[in-house]
């Protein structure tokens, strides 16, 4: 365990890390700002996860039809987070140029809606229909090899906002056809996922619901991000 001790650690950046099971005994964090995977979380003797979950889902309310297990609600999440991205798309076309500005080290929105292409090729079309299909080129997907550019991914390309639009949309409607097809127990059978070293190699033994999971819940977490930091874009001018 590594130990900081009556150090400064003003203004420091953790990104990308694992910090379970980290104690933070006797500190000053003022202005502090959480973002992750986080649970049990104890703050002065109080745990706030809860606390913070509700929160979100009060804000967020499509984060409840995304847990659900009934197949309306998942059709209704399909349909709202299709809409939320859509008026955002459209929020970017009256500020041409700003889907490809970044802040803070963060995808732009260019670069996230290619995450979310690759995440619909890998998660939906591979998981939920055993899809052996080449990637979409344009897509982004994991850092790590071999799988930072493979099964058809090209770094080398720089498609436009209409082109990565028009992408998504046919996405959206390929996955709201199928869920409109679905049965809860089609939902509940193991993911047919190929059996080959491709993204996600983790996914095997999920059930398809699990993945469908995985697809919706990334298109909402990447859409608060990038909404977020457009509005930081913005403020900045």
């Amino acid at each position: 365990m590594k130990r900081h001790v009556d150090e400064d650690l003003h203004d420091a950046e953790f990104r990308e890390c694992d910090l379970t099971g980290a104690r933070l005994i006797g500190v000053v964090m003022r202005d502090a700002v959480i973002d992750g995977l986080v649970s049990n979380l104890v703050v002065n003797g109080v745990e706030v996860s809860e606390y913070v979950e509700a929160e979100l889902d009060r804000r967020h309310p499509v984060r409840v039809l995304i847990r659900s297990a009934d197949l309306a609600d998942l059709r209704e999440a399909a349909r709202r987070l299709r809409a939320g991205w859509t008026a955002t798309i459209e929020r970017i076309r009256r500020a041409p140029g700003i889907e490809r500005r970044s802040v803070n080290d963060e995808w732009s929105a260019a670069q996230t809606m290619r995450h979310l292409v690759f995440v619909h090729d890998s998660w939906f079309r591979r998981c939920c229909l055993g899809s052996t299909s080449q990637f979409t080129p344009m897509g982004i997907g994991p850092t790590v090899e071999p799988y930072r550019e493979a099964h058809g991914l090209d770094l080398s390309l720089d498609p436009s906002l209409d082109e990565i639009a028009n992408v998504r949309d046919a996405q959206a409607a390929e996955l709201e056809a199928w869920l409109d097809k679905v049965t809860t127990a089609q939902l509940t059978a193991p993911a047919p996922v190929p059996d080959d070293d491709v993204w996600p190699p983790y996914a095997r033994g999920r059930s398809v619901r699990q993945c469908l999971g995985t697809v919706l819940t990334e298109t909402f977490e990447h859409h608060s991000f990038c909404t977020r930091d457009l509005d930081l874009i913005e403020t900045a001018g």
